[in-house]
This record gives C-alpha cells, sequence and structure tokens, in this order.
C-alpha cells in the first residue's frame, strides 16, 4: 500500500514539474517569435474586425552607413512564406515598423520612391496614390512607430496610433506591398525575416 502512495505521488511530482517545463518553453518561444533588435512586437494584431498573426520580423538597415533603421513586422490572417500571394492577397494584412534611431520625413520619403521604382513597375496609374502616401509622412524619432494597415482596397497610414492618412486602390496596395516583399527589397534579410524564413 505504502509502495503504491509513493509511486502517485512521484508520478504526481513528475507531472508537475513536466507541465512547468512545458509553460516555461511556451513562454520562451513567443517571447523570441515577437523580439528582434530590441523591439518587440506582440504575436496578434487586430485590424477592423480582423485578427491578424505575427508572421515574422525583419531589420532595415541603411545600405551605406549599415545601420538599423527599423524593425518591422507583418502581420497576417494566417501565417505563409510566399511573397507572390501576400503581394496579391485581398485579405487584411499589416506592416508595422518601430523605429530605432530618427528618420526625417524627407529620408522616408526618398526611401519610398525608391522602393516603389525598384519593384512596383509601372508607376504611372498610381502616381496620384504615391503622392498621398509620401505626404503622409513624418519626421520619425527613435521609438515611434508607423503602421500600415491594408484593409479591403485601402491602405490607411497610422503614426504613434494616429490615423494620418487613407489612401485607395488594389493597385497601390500591391505596390506598397512591394516595397519590402519585391524583387529587390530594402534588404534580403528584411524580407527573408518578415516572411518568417
Amino acid at each position: 500500500m505504502k509502495v503504491l502512495n509513493i509511486g502517485k505521488a512521484l508520478m504526481k511530482t513528475m507531472t508537475i514539474a513536466l507541465s512547468v517545463v512545458l509553460v516555461s518553453l511556451m513562454s520562451v518561444t513567443t517571447v523570441q517569435a515577437g523580439t528582434l533588435a530590441g523591439v518587440t512586437m506582440a504575436d496578434q494584431a487586430t485590424v477592423g474586425d480582423k485578427s491578424l498573426v505575427l508572421n515574422g520580423m525583419g531589420v532595415r538597415t541603411a545600405t551605406m552607413m549599415k545601420v538599423k533603421v527599423y524593425v518591422i513586422g507583418l502581420y497576417l490572417k494566417s501565417k505563409t512564406s510566399n511573397a507572390n500571394e501576400i503581394i496579391t492577397s485581398n485579405r487584411t494584412k499589416r506592416i508595422e515598423m518601430h523605429f530605432v534611431r530618427d528618420v526625417s520625413a524627407k529620408d522616408l520619403k526618398k526611401g519610398w520612391s525608391e522602393g516603389f521604382k525598384n519593384n512596383a513597375g509601372d508607376l504611372v496609374s498610381i502616381q496620384s496614390e504615391i503622392a498621398k502616401f509620401n505626404s503622409s509622412m513624418r519626421d520619425m524619432k527613435e521609438g515611434d512607430r508607423l503602421v500600415i494597415d491594408f484593409d479591403k482596397s485601402h491602405v490607411v497610414v497610422s503614426i504613434n496610433d494616429e490615423i494620418i492618412k487613407t489612401i485607395g486602390g488594389a493597385t497601390f496596395q500591391r505596390a506598397v506591398m512591394r516595397i519590402w516583399l519585391g524583387p529587390k527589397p530594402p534588404n534580403k534579410e528584411l524580407k527573408a525575416g518578415i516572411l518568417g524564413n
């Protein structure tokens, strides 16, 4: 009888210990999934009435100086590493950027213009939308957050939780997403990171 009781107590202790280990491992995985270069992003985001998951994170580095500019996260309805599927999908998406250094509005506009030129193809039909997008930019300080939501056929630009501008057009949506997921992203590691690779 004593042997049985000791066995039960031992099993109970082992079960509790295993549960603690599993919970600890899950916590570590969660933190690692949303942390990069000192920036932590939530594993989930809500855009309108849609719940999205963090697909991946990357770091934008300045080509000439090799300094970190922002950490970027891509949120999708469900995870995928297929860039073309993400670009062409009309499902709700979010790009979230946390700046790790000060960047002027002028430099942001220059970066977006290069991104459009390198990845979007024919820009003639979206010149007006690009102009609106660039006009929504502000001088960003270290710690600021720039969010671009893709909802139905609109792009919504927010800075530090304040909506700055809403820009329509499915063609423009795809062009914006191509900045980071097109053939010539700002840096290859960024593209691989937000694709979850």
